[in-house]
């Protein structure tokens, strides 16, 4: 074991939450890296390290530190390293080198009991002495704490975001009521703060531990979907969640509700509770429709006639429910059109898109993802843009705490005449919040998309709560059109949807069942079907084909999916650099998504020449790209997403990432593929309904492949109970217009 003391003269790398450090510590003998974890080091610290030689591969010699001890500077020149090195905001080198040419060893001691003093150096006025004294103080307490905080098994990321929160109060906070920190600090839940408090020693049934457990319960429902929980429910809820009875809820619930954390609301279906946050979005989303859902006037004969010259120069026809759709968008401030595949969406979009600019206004077209914006462009020819690009996202939306999350808002709207959003089954309540504060009266919004798909990954179930209104012009486009009616995926999804038995005799060009009962087997279908079969058949790269499950575990679940198809499509090679993270191995060449919206990653889009033509912020929750190459040095990992957007992913966000090769049908939202692969075995009832089965057909442009069990597929079709959210969007649009 050697020892061996010397300062940090530069951090080369630092992993925030484990404290995983590579740095270069100077000493007598020159220059050494050295690794480990530390709680909290500084450039320019003095360090007693013990550890062992060895030789790095790459990188040469290097220290492993087992452990180590900050000491404070002994002789002038580490004291001045430390001083200048900029772990003292407001010291640089210069005014370093004249407090120790000035106060000599007796330097921290001035600095700690005699603060005042240094205000007998040039450059350093009173004011400025009071505060290097308080930052040496408080790098100390720092440290301190954050040595307390790694007792509880926080992470060294979030016991800087605790400390900074709270100071030298983290203490008392930790001791009487730990809770605090789930309802006050972004990263901290309730299960954190619960597992610190059962360390402390505070009882299961103390009233912080019920109320906190009581509005994470509310919380958790919010990532199902819903807005609210009836009280019932919620006390069913906590109750398991803190396995204690909980004698009195009235008296949280009055808590809470005095802290004007939750809103009691009677309703059709008992007591609500809602989450503050969520019910004063849903109200405020309900006031901002009312205000844009003005009436136009126009005259019957302007608009058939301009629609006439519309038909002719384009050559598109419109039936009857198309041009009632259009002349509802001219009409009124907010349009809804709604309809299943090949029923005509985008001829009716297109031809709106004709009649505004025929009227020299000014249009925006957006979609929720990057696929579906895309799908939207190639088919009306003009630029459509993701919801968050449109709204210019410059922070995290979902913070409570942030004041703004876009730049676009009520005091920089968009400016536009009409704005039409595809998609918008996908449309959580927050982002339609987000988009509608960036809207002004006047402005015509046209909302578009097919009600019977999923609802959004978020909270809300936006477009079925506005058509349940019936506050607003719906138009439901219903006939399948000649063109739509050859393609068997189409048909077939409206026979889904209506509830009628699929005819599985493989005698169509682009639907197709392989009836199988084994797990197994069926895998080895659908490593066949994507590797040989479907690439020529489609006219793609077996990347471009997507497997499509209904669930994440299982023999057939996304997880043990992903492991065979990962090790079939993209094996181990020698010339891949691979990284294990977790139960996971993210190899070079494979297929990933990204599992939640990251307002702050940056990407950038390059030249084949590493030019910058363009960069931005934000990967969201169901972007897909590939990985481009894995930097065990740098410890980041490169993923290229659609538009060439590359990113760069620190090892300590890999969390946000997971193979793609298949995916939930929940995650294909808003996507369309060449084709896709559907294995289909026995599940829940509550998962394995009609819409599940009907979103995933739809997801497939050329051809749809399913392996596995009939009597499941039949089942589906006839299974109509999906899980009901609980939303109240339409009761609050109604309160502000009937």
């Amino acid at each position: 074991m050697e020892v061996i003391k010397g300062y940090v003269e530069h951090i080369v790398f630092r992993n925030e939450d484990n404290g995983y450090t590579v740095f270069n510590l100077n000493n007598d003998d020159g220059d050494l890296t050295c690794v480990g974890s530390f709680h909290y080091i500084a450039e320019g610290e003095m360090l007693e390290l013990k550890g062992e030689y060895t030789m790095h591969s790459v990188y040469g010699m290097q220290l492993k530190v087992s452990s180590y001890e900050v000491k404070a500077p002994e002789d002038l020149l580490s004291i001045e390293r430390y001083l200048g090195s900029g772990a003292v905001k407001g010291i640089g080198a210069a005014l370093a080198g004249r407090i120790v040419k000035k106060f000599r060893e007796d330097t921290f001691r001035i600095i700690e009991e005699e603060p005042e003093r240094l205000a007998e150096i040039k450059g350093i006025s009173e004011r400025k002495a009071r505060e290097i004294a308080e930052q040496v103080e408080d790098k100390k307490d720092m440290r301190k704490a954050m040595i307390y905080l790694q007792k509880y098994g926080i992470s060294t990321t979030l016991a800087a975001k605790i400390y900074q929160h709270y100071g030298q109060n983290i203490y008392k906070v930790m001791e009487e009521n730990p809770y605090q920190m789930a309802d006050e600090i972004q990263g901290i839940g309730f299960k954190t703060a619960d597992e610190i408090a059962a360390r402390i020693g505070i009882h299961t049934d103390s009233d912080f531990r019920i109320r906190s457990g009581i509005f994470y319960t509310l919380q958790q429902s919010v990532a199902e979907g819903h807005i609210y929980l009836t009280k019932d429910a919620l006390l069913c809820r906590a109750a398991e969640l803190l396995e204690v009875e909980i004698p009195d809820m009235e008296k949280y619930l009055m808590d809470l509700s005095m802290e004007k954390k939750i809103i009691l609301k009677e309703g059709n279906d008992g007591l609500r509770v809602y989450a503050a946050h969520f019910y004063y979005m849903e109200l405020n989303t309900a006031k901002m429709l009312h205000d844009l859902n003005l009436d136009y006037e126009e005259a019957d004969v302007v608009i058939t006639n301009r629609l006439s010259q519309i038909e002719k120069n384009t050559g598109m026809e419109l039936d009857e429910k198309q041009q009632e759709a259009v002349i509802s968008a001219v009409r009124h401030g907010i349009m809804v059109l709604t309809g299943g595949p090949g029923t005509g969406k985008t001829t009716t979009i297109n031809t709106m898109i004709h009649y505004f600019k025929s009227e020299n206004m000014e249009l925006m077209l957006a979609a929720p993802t990057g696929r579906a914006a895309k799908r939207m462009t190639e088919a009306t020819g003009y630029e459509a843009q993701t919801i968050h690009r449109l709204l210019e996202v410059s922070g995290n939306p979902e913070d409570e705490n942030a004041r703004n999350g876009f730049a676009k808002n009520e005091e920089n709207p968009l400016e536009a005449d009409v704005i039409i959003i595809d998609e918008m089954s996908m449309v959580d309540l927050p982002l339609m919040h987000a988009l509608l504060r960036a809207v002004i009266p006047g402005t015509r919004l046209i909302l578009v998309g097919d009600c019977n798909q999923l609802p959004s990954v978020g909270p809300g179930s936006i477009l079925k709560d506005l058509i349940a209104s019936q506050c607003f012009s719906v138009v439901m486009l219903t006939k399948i059109f000649r063109q739509a009616r050859e393609s068997d995926i189409v048909v077939n999804a409206h026979k889904i949807n209506r509830g009628e038995p699929v005819v599985l005799d493989n005698q169509s060009r682009d639907f197709f069942f392989l009836k199988r009962q084994d797990a197994n087997v069926i895998i080895s279908v659908v490593l066949t079907l994507i590797q040989k079969k479907l690439p020529k058949y489609v006219d793609a790269q077996p990347y471009d084909i997507q497997v499509l499950t209904p669930m994440r575990k299982g023999l057939l679940g996304v997880e043990r999916l992903n492991g065979i198809l990962q090790e079939y499509l993209n094996p181990p090679s020698p010339q891949k650099a691979e990284k294990e993270y977790g139960d996971r191995i993210f190899r070079v060449g494979d297929k990933v998504m990204q599992i939640k919206n990251n307002y702050q990653l940056e990407w950038e889009i390059t030249t084949k020449f590493g030019l910058v033509v363009d960069r931005g912020t934000g990967i969201f929750n169901g972007d897909m790209g590939i990985i481009r190459e894995i930097n065990a040095y740098t410890e980041t990992l490169e993923v290229e997403y659609d538009e060439k957007r590359k990113v760069k992913y620190p090892f300590e966000l890999l969390e946000e990432l997971e193979l793609a090769y298949a995916i939930t049908i929940h995650k294909s939202q808003g996507s369309e593929y060449p084709a896709v692969v559907i294995p289909l075995l026995k599940g829940p009832r509550q998962l394995f309904h009609r819409n599940l089965l009907y979103t995933a057909i739809t997801r497939a442009r050329k051809c749809v492949t399913l392996v596995g069990s009939e009597e499941t597929f039949q089942g589906m079709i006839q299974n109509t109970n999906e899980q009901n959210r609980n939303t109240s969007l339409d009761e609050r649009i109604q309160e502000f217009i009937l």
